[in-house]
């Protein structure tokens, strides 16, 4: 069974974190409580952030009750850390939790959206010939499993996409359309809400807000990833934070031939309409959120509840009762 996750209201990111590198906690909680006993249990996970040069886990720690049977780590892939586990005795309930101390770094901020390719170009240089190297971006240019190709995504992207724009610009002005154009509504669609529901409708949450756009940007052949990850929200004047306020997140890469630094891909949040900063934590890349969904399983048993925490904070202002 595929296991969604919660994701975040459009509420206001946390600026002030975004100008220099910081330090944050993440506690992640996920508690299945069964009807009826699990006799077995097999799952995966993406729950460990990404480490690389302007993200980097200090510290990592995954817990699972009861015990498993075996846990182990592997790379999937697209680079990502996937976690395995299994349970081959009778359990009433399931508790995951993943804690991590991640130090981010703004990798965007020298983003000059005027500089690489025209996307005409840029989508060109993808299309497939046997004279020229592969590609490792040019596999997100294809259909995934939520992500299929659409005319009217297409045709939505060109308002965007004119003649001889760069792609960095266009995709910039796309985030901004989608984030005017689409309402945020939790618990208006689901994991499996076809792309083009969501688009029609103009209403979803995180993940149709990505999906959305990569389906717009693949639509004109240019590569575009999932990201799952967190993104750490501020909250009211005078307000502490609260313990699992904020949530699982998703966004987008696009890449943009030309564009230098992180290997051409700009990431980008049509849900909050921002180059994502340091309140954002990524936790893998994928196709689509299939491919990169933080916790899923199969079980043999009945249904369950589902109760899913998530803290984000910098890390001398962690709650107490979290550890980090």
């Amino acid at each position: 069974m595929n296991l969604p996750t919660p994701v975040p209201a459009d509420t206001p990111v946390d600026t002030a974190a975004c100008a220099a590198g910081v330090t944050l906690g993440v506690d992640h909680e996920t508690a299945y409580r069964y009807d009826s006993p699990v006799e077995l249990a097999h799952h995966l996970g993406y729950l460990r952030p990404v480490s690389d040069a302007w993200q980097v886990v200090e510290d990592y720690a995954l817990s699972v009750t009861p015990a498993p049977s075996d846990i182990s780590e592997t790379q999937d892939g697209f680079g990502n850390t996937r976690c395995t586990f299994a349970l081959v005795a009778p359990h009433e309930s399931l508790t995951v939790r993943a804690t991590s101390r991640v130090t981010v770094r703004a990798r965007f901020e020298a983003l000059d959206p005027a500089a690489g390719l025209a996307w005409e170009a840029a989508a060109q240089r993808l299309r497939y010939d046997p004279a020229v190297p592969f590609a490792p971006e040019v596999e997100f240019t294809f259909p995934s499993t939520y992500v299929p190709l659409h005319p009217e995504l297409r045709e939505y992207a060109l308002l965007s996409f004119t003649p001889g724009r760069p792609v960095a610009e266009a995709a910039l002005d796309l985030m901004h359309r989608i984030h005017a154009d689409f309402s945020y509504r939790p618990a208006h669609t689901q994991v499996s809400t076809p792309i083009l529901q969501a688009f029609q409708e103009r209403i979803g949450v995180c993940q149709d807000f990505a999906h959305v756009m990569i389906g717009c940007l693949r639509a004109i052949g240019l590569p575009a990833r999932y990201v799952s990850g967190y993104l750490m929200s501020q909250p009211p004047p005078g307000k502490p934070r609260l313990i699992g306020a904020d949530a699982s997140h998703a966004w987008v890469s696009v890449h943009c031939a030309g564009v230098p630094g992180n290997a051409g891909w700009v990431d980008l949040d049509p849900t909050n309409d921002v180059v994502p900063g340091t309140a954002h934590v990524i936790l893998a890349y994928g196709r689509d959120y299939g491919d990169v969904t933080p916790l899923r399983g199969v079980i043999r048993g009945g249904g369950h509840e589902l109760d899913v925490r998530v803290t984000v904070a910098p890390i001398d202002e962690f709650p107490t009762g979290t550890d980090a």
